[in-house]
């Protein structure tokens, strides 16, 4: 969605619009139809009760629009007519005359005593003398263009009337798109539909009207489906491109192709007068296979105009040449039919946004995953080109992903039956959670992905469009209804509700206009905490890789502080990263405000990119945190610390910092002595790394109650469940009983892709630092230290390793550790760390069988003999030119694996 208008210019305008109004009368003989708004700019004046619009205005172009859902509004609510009249008219301007089309005669008769000039006419025609002019919905003919043109070029409209009549007399055809008054005010994003509205006695409220009842009036897309799926039995995506995900918001807008798992990959809408459709790589628009498609897709979009295609993708050109429609290589131009893009560029986008809202055609293609890549930190929703095409015609491309494939074509009676639609759903749960309204099986297994694209689209942040504050107004009308679950580790979530639930709350509290109204039904038990005030946190950070600063601070759930931040950090790349305690609620973060800020959640500093140097920051409040720091921390400082509120505590030492829940640490009344352990397994990880003791960039480890996956994962920071935290602390377990699996991490952390075969040793190589610090640093030996590392099952594995064919497909893991433990065996770990230092000097291939090669010539150069045989004996590929380079030195004859022949 577009960045204009404002939320505060919605705003003046609707108070202009109702000013001195204080309530619509709407019983009476007039039945409205329930008016659909779209896109950016329209917003509704009055809603019922139920959720229809009845009245609701629009920019459109340099000019303005109304909408009445029935044309005796216009005679009876003359204050608002008068005031829309002004407000049409536009700042600034100085034109009083209307006009006023013969068939609303009435509003003549009620302006004559206010201070607009009135001029009856049969059609505005050409005229520019008006600066208003008012219509009913019907029989507009000719007018429709010059209405269009009037409008964008600054010229306000007032029109009104009900499609519902015509929709019975024309039942075949499609109001949205078929009622006269459409071809006019749907160009600004209002349509009448063919509903009736419920006629009520509405009070005006100060704001605009918003409500989670709002129903989606919009098309079931079958025909459009059975003409643009003609012949069409498959979508051929298989090869190497990598398209995004599309998300389908509007309510307009419809999937066409689809994964299994219902991701989509091709979609369309209507926007205005307009259609447009997407496809998430560009490269599809030149695929041979769905030509067939295109051919059917090139024609819904012109319409039977029979007119230009313009082609900006070089893709595109010949496969669309065989339409039988007019192609030519161009970039957007005034005078074509249709227009096919990439999703790059946004040059035009306002321009192709109303090509298509009169009527054009638009074929984008492009995907959003890469762009996403090339700039981390940005949201693909608001940031990238395509999307401020896209976003207000209902359409949006994701950073996620769809791999290759081929796709069977939907039959189009039984997808739409099936199809999930993320407005319509919204709506669906909405009524679910107020009044009990039952889900269909198909409607409860969407739950969960309701909350994922539900969240997404939060993300687009439009507070300035209607349409994306009535989506809000759903969630949030959930979120006070049911409450958010109260997830914790005896509580985790585990229903499709209580998962969109989840999902949708922490997003919903981020955009709603009113936070700390929704915060008793996010938090339900939060018992208030001491606090600390103005704590000043000083910190020197000279490194350019992305680090998290501790604070020894915690906000707890729903809490808020201000922050003061000094000017020479600020765009600096530093950041305040919220931890908050599905089993668990997820991070967020904002980047460094300019002092002061006001902030909510428990936090950590995070930077990159910074200007050095020492810093100091002023927290206004927050909880104190069990918090240690080597060199800095005293005894007596720790023996208050350790009791300090917060469920969480941190211990920082050389090289290492532990994130873990307080209550492992109440006890543990000697950090020093854990500090030195934790340093001296730092030390021998970057012995063997052949690196400096003093890390770059200080290991983190966390310890949660859920993980993004497994019982461990490596990377900043390393995670690991809660269970484990107790081993983390304790010397005594961890010198008598060691540390395997955080010591596997940390090795993971270690691992170059330089010396690396993946997959093969993705899961063993780590496992060289958990055998060295084992054996180093705690004196327990490698049969003791892991079960799998007794002598006798390393002997068994390569034994039916060598019987199997030495088969590098099952060359991995464990088995693969046992090539390297016959290496350290013989040659011993200084062998190891030779060639670890030997690979910060050599440039390695990309390819396995290069890499592998290339190891096997470091190795034997280092300890000076001929390893050829042994490498081959564990059937790793090496080529005669290797064993050539390494014919001059002596031969392991007698390795291990000899004796498997």
């Amino acid at each position: 969605m577009s960045n204009q208008p404002t939320q505060n210019q919605n705003k003046g305008a609707y108070l202009s619009l109702m000013k001195g109004l204080k309530e619509l009368d709407l019983r009476g003989l007039c039945v409205p139809s329930d008016l659909l708004l779209i896109g950016d700019h329209s917003f509704p004046l009055a809603m019922n009760s139920q959720g229809q619009t009845l009245m609701a205005a629009s920019l459109y172009g340099s000019g303005r629009i109304v909408v009445l859902g029935h044309e005796g509004y216009l005679t009876a609510f003359p204050a608002l007519v008068e005031n829309a009249l002004t407000w049409l008219r536009g700042e600034g301007s100085d034109n009083l005359t209307v006009g006023v089309n013969n068939k609303v005669k009435a509003v003549a008769d009620n302006l004559s005593k206010s201070s607009f000039q009135v001029k009856m006419v049969g059609s505005l025609g050409d005229s520019r003398e008006f600066g208003v002019y008012v219509t009913d919905a019907y029989s507009m003919g000719a007018d429709i263009k010059n209405l269009v043109a009037f409008m964008k070029a600054g010229g306000g409209v007032l029109i009104a009337g009900q499609a519902w009549h015509w929709a019975a007399n024309h039942p075949k055809e499609n109001t949205l798109l078929q009622f006269e008054g459409n071809k006019v005010s749907g160009v600004a994003g209002i349509y009448f539909s063919k509903s009736h509205g419920e006629m009520e006695y509405l009070p005006v409220y100060p704001q605009v009207p918003s409500s989670w009842m709002a129903v989606v009036n919009g098309m079931d897309f079958e025909d459009d489906l059975e003409f643009l799926l003609t012949g069409v039995s498959e979508f051929d995506l298989q090869g190497s491109a990598v398209s995004s995900e599309i998300l389908v918001h509007g309510s307009l807008a419809f999937p066409i192709g689809t994964t299994k798992d219902g991701q989509t990959f091709l979609a369309g809408s209507y926007y205005g007068q307009g259609r447009v459709i997407v496809v998430s790589h560009e490269g599809f628009l030149g695929r041979q296979t769905l030509a067939p498609f295109w051919n059917n897709a090139i024609h819904w979009l012109d319409e039977g105009r029979q007119g230009v295609v313009g082609i900006a993708s070089k893709n595109a050109l010949a496969i669309l040449s065989n339409s039988g429609l007019k192609c030519e290589s161009t970039e957007f131009k005034e005078g074509l039919s249709v227009f096919v893009s990439t999703a790059y560029s946004d040059k035009h986008a306002k321009e192709i946004r109303e090509f298509v809202a009169e009527g054009g055609g638009l074929l984008i293609g492009g995907h959003a995953w890469n762009w996403s890549q090339i700039n981390p930190g940005q949201n693909e929703l608001t940031h990238f080109p395509g999307n401020h095409i896209l976003n207000t015609m209902g359409l949006s491309l994701l950073r996620g992903t769809i791999i290759g494939g081929l796709h069977k074509a939907p039959e189009p009676k039984q997808f739409i039956k099936d199809n999930y639609h993320f407005r319509h759903l919204l709506h669906r749960f909405s009524g679910h959670v107020a009044h009990g309204e039952k889900l269909s099986k198909h409607e409860e297994e969407n739950l969960k992905r309701l909350g994922r694209d539900g969240s997404i689209f939060l993300h687009m942040d439009a507070k300035e469009c209607s349409s994306y504050t009535q989506v809000v107004s759903s969630p949030t009308a959930i979120v006070m209804k049911s409450g958010m679950p109260q997830v914790c580790d005896s509580c985790p979530v585990k229903t499709p509700k209580d998962h969109l639930l989840l999902s949708l709350a922490t997003e919903i509290y981020k955009v709603s206009p009113n936070p700390d109204a929704l915060l008793p039904y996010l938090i339900k038990d939060n018992p208030l905490m001491p606090v600390v005030y103005n704590h000043k946190i000083k910190t020197d950070v000279d490194t350019a890789a992305e680090e998290w600063i501790s604070t020894g601070l915690y906000l707890s759930p729903g809490m808020k502080t201000y922050i003061a931040m000094p000017e020479e950090i600020v765009n600096k790349g530093w950041k305040l990263t919220f931890l908050e305690v599905i089993k668990h609620i997820p991070s967020r973060g904002i980047s460094a405000p300019s002092s002061p800020q006001h902030l909510g959640g428990k936090f950590q500093g995070s930077s990159q990119n910074k200007s050095g140097g020492p810093i100091e920051v002023t927290v206004q409040m927050a909880v104190p945190a069990p918090y240690y720091k080597s060199g800095v921390t005293t005894p007596a400082d720790w023996s208050l610390l350790r009791t300090a509120p917060s469920p969480w505590a941190e211990l920082e030492f050389e090289n290492i910092i532990l994130t873990i829940p307080s209550d492992v640490v109440r006890s543990l009344e000697r950090p020093d002595e854990l500090a030195k352990l934790w340093d001296e397994i730092m030390r021998s990880i970057a012995d063997l790394a052949a690196k400096p003791h003093k890390f770059p960039r200080k290991e983190r480890f966390v310890t949660d109650v859920q993980i993004s996956h497994g019982w461990m994962h490596a990377g900043y920071p390393i995670m690991a469940h809660k269970a484990t935290a107790a081993e983390l602390v304790s010397t005594a377990h961890i010198r008598g009983k060691g540390l395997w699996g955080p010591i596997h991490e940390l090795g993971h952390n270690q691992q170059r892709g330089c010396w690396e075969f993946q997959p093969n040793t993705t899961e063993c190589t780590c496992n060289l630092w958990s055998v060295y610090v084992h054996e180093e640093v705690f004196g327990i030996e490698r049969g003791k230290a892991h079960p799998a590392m007794a002598l006798e099952k390393r002997n068994g594995r390569a034994k039916t390793y060598a019987e199997g064919g030495k088969k590098l497909a099952t060359w991995s893991m464990w088995v693969a550790l046992e090539t390297y433990m016959q290496l350290q065996d013989k040659f011993g770990w200084d062998a190891f760390k030779k060639v670890f230092a030997a690979y910060f000097k050599i440039s390695s291939p990309k390819d396995n069988n290069g890499k592998m090669n290339l190891y096997a010539v470091t190795f034997s150069q280092t300890v000076e003999m001929n390893l050829s045989a042994f490498f081959k004996s564990w059937g790793w590929p090496i080529d005669a030119a290797t064993e050539e380079k390494l014919s001059t030195l002596p031969t392991w004859s007698d390795h291990p694996m000899v004796q498997y022949g």
